[in-house]
């Protein structure tokens, strides 16, 4: 029994090894094989994270609304239906913050686009108005700009020829596919929330059937530290992700009302701005105040002025009383690994890589400080980084 559960193991092994392989030369030399994967599991991916989102609010309608009583076969009758309650109840509350969401936003969103495509004449003079104001007062700015525009008109020019015409034909495909296109991604999208239904309705199931997988890959002294691996893995992306969704939430409201209160221009487009670019960490802020502030300057220079007041002070109160309110110190990260996550993040996967770098960074700094601290465990040494400093490790007191 002994010989064939180690062949299972060695099998296995080798198994998970090639494939782990064949992933990585893909990966690293085309990538083929694994975007077609992740482009056909997109819906359920997309379901399992909005099931992810959603466990907790499902969890606090069932231990506050419907306290589980009774046991045996009477408890386990009632779940079902708690469950289904608490799911619909749940999905109440989401289809009821985007139907405010239309009804109050959209519309204000609407007029602010409006108004942005109907003004872009009087823009575009102004911004005219103040290049040529420039180029008059500085004649070495006019030559370098002259030179500038010459070399892109040619760049212009080339990109034209041999660019755009060989491309049209393809253009033109891509808008005939239009139509299938929307419906490919209502299908994706229908997809997702029927997956995200079932994985909140089984999730008990699913997590009891991840726990089998552990204890059916792993020798028996290493499952429980497996486990407690993934706990501390769920605890970081579930206060990091949850938290940063509300945390935007909350900042796109005060935004909104604030630039409500003080009568800034464009005050729905404004606040989506802010709200949506809030979910990148630490350069979130800048981007979404970067393209609002210039739009305000477009107006007026002064309330522009006022506005980069108002979202500094925004920040301000973002970083220090409601973000570490809602998120706390869920990642245990530095700001200088917050940063290198960020980039690299988004290096290789753009917007998502952002968001999704500093929760992955921390699992696996969490990851290697495990390892660094037993193996010095193992060698009697002290895990405290302070017994480090001054060039050597202290030691145990000797005996």
């Amino acid at each position: 029994m002994d010989q064939k559960s180690n062949c299972i193991r060695i099998g296995v092994t080798a198994f998970l090894t090639a494939a782990a392989i064949l992933l990585f030369y893909d990966t690293l030399f085309g990538g083929k094989v694994l975007l077609a994967l992740l482009r056909a599991m997109g819906p359920i991916l997309f379901g399992a994270f909005v099931a992810y989102l959603l466990a907790p609010m499902v969890n606090a309608f069932e231990g506050a609304l419907f306290p589980r009583r009774g046991t045996g076969a009477r408890k386990r009758s009632a779940a079902a239906l708690i469950r289904t309650v608490s799911m619909l109840l749940c999905w109440l509350v989401i289809w009821f913050f985007f139907y405010l969401l239309a009804s109050v936003l959209m519309p204000e969103l609407y007029k602010s686009v409006l108004q942005l495509v109907d003004n872009a004449d009087n823009y575009y003079r102004t911004i005219s108005g103040w290049v040529i104001h420039l180029l008059e007062t500085n004649p070495e700015a006019a030559n370098w700009v002259a030179q500038q525009m010459a070399a892109y008109f040619q760049d212009i020019d080339k990109w034209l020829t041999s660019g755009v015409l060989p491309q049209l034909q393809t253009v033109m495909t891509t808008v005939s596919g239009g139509v299938l296109s929307v419906m490919n991604f209502a299908k994706n999208l229908l997809v997702g929330l029927i997956a995200s239904v079932y994985l909140l309705a089984t999730k008990e199931r699913c997590a009891a059937y991840g726990r089998k997988l552990v204890y059916s890959f792993f020798p028996q002294e290493q499952v429980e530290l497996v486990l407690r691996g993934v706990r501390r893995a769920d605890l970081i992306f579930s206060g990091f992700v949850r938290g940063k969704v509300l945390d935007s939430i909350i900042i796109g409201i005060l935004c909104f009302v604030g630039c409500s209160i003080l009568k800034f221009p464009y005050t729905p487009l404004v606040s989506v701005f802010v709200g949506v670019t809030n979910v990148i960490p630490f350069f979130g802020p800048f981007l979404g105040a970067i393209p609002s502030t210039f739009l305000i300057l477009l107006v007026s220079p002064k309330q522009a002025l006022y506005f980069v007041i108002f979202v500094l002070a925004l920040q301000q109160l973002d970083g220090n009383v409601i973000g570490p309110k809602i998120l706390g110190n869920t990642t245990g990260l530095s700001s200088l690994w917050v940063i290198t996550a960020i980039l690299v993040g988004g290096s290789f996967f753009g917007i998502a890589g952002m968001f999704f770098g500093v929760p992955v960074c921390a699992c696996l700094l969490s990851l290697v400080n495990f390892f660094v601290d037993a193996r010095l465990r193992d060698k009697g040494l002290p895990v405290e980084p302070g017994a480090y400093a001054g060039g050597g490790a202290k030691g145990p007191p000797e005996e």
